[in-house]
């Protein structure tokens, strides 16, 4: 399984996931291993003035099964839907806290509020 997750730095796993997915500096990707390890990297978000429905193609385009997130509008969930890209909404921490709660089953979809000066588009 690969993973995306919006964050704010380039830190691996210390980095801290992003308020809204789309407008994050950084992506980490994350490939999940036979051992149940993580490999993970980190890349400057290259759609971060982006249009509706560019990330969503974009991460399709990078074998993104799975996207978590902090704060997501229900219109980019719906272009993730019908790219078959599963959404997991209202994650807080860093990388590796995340992926640890992802580990444990403890990682639960949950409504959050996306903050409107994140809703340029």
């Amino acid at each position: 399984m690969k993973i995306a997750i919006p964050v704010l730095e380039n830190s691996g796993e210390n980095s801290p996931i992003s308020e809204h997915f789309g407008h994050a500096p950084y992506f980490a990707f994350i490939e999940n291993k036979d051992d149940g390890s993580f490999s993970t990297h980190i890349i400057p978000n290259p759609l971060e003035d982006h249009s509706p429905g560019e990330i969503p193609n974009y991460l399709a385009g990078e074998n993104v099964n799975l996207l978590i997130a902090r704060g997501i509008g229900g219109r980019a969930i719906s272009f993730f839907n019908q790219l078959g890209i599963q959404v997991i909404r209202g994650a807080n921490g860093t990388v590796g806290q995340i992926l640890r709660q992802l580990n444990k089953k403890q990682l639960q979809d949950m409504d959050y509020e996306v903050k409107e000066k994140f809703h340029r588009h």
